[in-house]
């Protein structure tokens, strides 16, 4: 994996490594100093060959302190142990300013799009589009058998499908194009690297037919804000969205699909019960 130095200092700004240390910065923050860099013609790559104070001389931020800068950055040692690990299994990692970033991440999120991706399979699938569907993890065999017929439709159209890659309707939707010679995105809430190795999508991130990517350090375990967050990921990359099965008034599906109809950024179908 060759990771360039602008990409290793994204990193360390903004990826979480363990517990220890500085908090990294959120999206919102890194939004806001990623424009006050590129405003006075810096780049993140400059403060791992010259000193971050001085060329930070003239920042200032309530929440992103010069002090919480230099600690994010003083944890190379923790990334080049990770991406040593990530490279065996074949992850990729891009960033916000690299060409092959997600189109419609920035064009429909923009500053709220992700700093970093991480992934693994064919990056051109990110930016196909394709159709979402998504639902609940302990949906029955009926949703479960609409999730798998859909997709194989989709797959025959020549459409992708997009989904989280979670048990129940994901897995679902996603294995139902795949096994159809379809395509399919998955956007990972967690442990992403878990998934990359996994029997069920191996073979298909080898042959090109899938691409995974998360927003989220690669061995990050479950967490219900990541879970959250991601929703607006698998929305954002579709032309249009299916919602398979969800619980009223609560849970990430739902929550998930009330955030796109308040953003409008596809059109949205709920399956009758």
């Amino acid at each position: 994996m060759n990771v360039s130095l602008q990409t290793q200092a994204v990193m360390l700004l903004t990826v979480p490594f363990g517990k220890t240390g500085a908090k990294p910065l959120s999206i919102r923050e890194w939004a806001r100093f990623a424009l006050w860099l590129k405003d006075h013609e810096l780049e993140p790559s400059q403060f791992l060959k010259g000193d971050p104070k001085s060329l930070l001389s003239n920042w200032m931020d309530k929440t992103v302190t010069l002090e919480r800068v230099e600690g994010l950055l003083d944890r190379g040692g923790a990334l080049g142990l990770a991406l040593e690990k990530w490279q065996r299994t074949g992850l990729w990692i891009i960033t916000r300013s690299e060409v092959d970033y997600p189109e419609r991440l920035k064009r429909k999120l923009r500053l709220d799009s992700p700093p970093v991706l991480f992934g693994c399979g064919s990056r051109t699938l990110l930016n196909k589009g394709g159709i979402a569907v998504v639902g609940s993890r302990d949906a029955d065999e009926d949703d479960l058998g609409f999730s798998s017929s859909l997709a194989r439709t989709a797959a025959n159209q020549g459409l992708s499908v997009v989904s989280g890659a979670a048990r129940g309707v994901d897995e679902s939707a996603m294995l139902g194009a795949l096994e159809h010679e379809g395509t399919a995105v998955g956007v990972v809430a967690d442990s992403l690297l878990r998934a990359v190795t996994s029997a069920k999508y191996r073979k298909h991130l080898l042959a090109g037919d899938l691409v995974l990517i998360s927003p989220f350090n690669p061995e990050a375990g479950f967490n219900v804000g990541n879970a959250m967050a991601r929703n607006k990921y698998i929305y954002c990359l579709s032309d249009a969205a299916v919602v398979v099965n969800s619980t009223p008034n609560k849970g990430g599906t739902w929550n998930g699909a009330i955030e796109d109809l308040k953003n409008g950024w596809v059109p949205l179908w709920v399956k009758p019960k």
